[in-house]
């Protein structure tokens, strides 16, 4: 934590302004941006702290939203995907709007709903060189891409991949309609007689579909 600074004094929290929403470090925090038409910014608070004018000011690392990295926006970032960066800034906290949850893109995946002020880390971000750490994640279906949480994917009961519907050559009305499924692989005559032949004890006779997460 950083050193308090001649003439500061740490706080312990700060109450967003017109709320009785209490911030203290840890906190996520959404941040007001400089054009109005903007999505608000999402931030890390670090510190808290006040001059001798008890002008509140909060030490911050901010996240970025996909669109803000060099790499720009990539079809299995999710809507609500954010990177938390090596980017740390100070702002007044009366800029500080409201409260929200950054969380870690297992227990993101485990919401029942998603509402507003949900969202998800699973990349750090290296502002200055555009490298994320981990620099690899699991990839899945045909088009080997890693897990975007807002789309629907089946799964075979066979070998227990995950596909996008479109990627086998269907619907999304499609795939929700499923009771079970198996990609072309284990779609052989082979595999079909033994699943068949073995039914009523397997475990994997129902596929399994992923539906999309709801949000508020």
């Amino acid at each position: 934590m950083a050193k308090t600074r001649p003439g500061k004094r740490d706080l312990d929290s700060y109450t967003i302004r017109g709320t009785n929403k209490i911030v203290r470090a840890g906190d996520c925090v959404l941040m007001r941006p400089s054009d109005n038409s903007t999505a608000p910014y999402v931030a890390l608070v670090e510190k808290i702290e006040a001059d001798n004018r008890n002008n509140i000011k909060v030490r911050v690392r901010w996240y970025y939203r996909p669109e803000e990295s060099m790499g720009g926006r990539r079809q299995f970032h999710g809507a609500k995907e954010l990177f938390l960066s090596d980017h740390y800034d100070v702002q007044s906290a009366h800029t500080i709007e409201g409260k929200c949850t950054v969380h870690s893109f297992r227990n993101y995946t485990k919401l029942e709903n998603v509402g507003a002020e949900d969202y998800y880390c699973r990349f750090e971000y290296k502002a200055a060189t555009g490298a994320f750490t981990p620099d690899r994640v699991a990839v899945y279906c045909k088009c080997e891409m890693p897990y975007n949480p807002d789309d629907l994917m089946v799964q075979c009961e066979g070998c227990k991949d995950w596909y996008h519907p479109a990627c086998v050559n269907m619907t999304i009305e499609q795939a929700k309609m499923l009771d079970q499924f198996l990609c072309s692989d284990c779609s052989s005559d082979n595999v079909i007689r033994k699943s068949q032949n073995t039914y009523t004890n397997s475990p994997l006779s129902n596929g399994k579909v992923e539906p999309k997460r709801r949000k508020k």
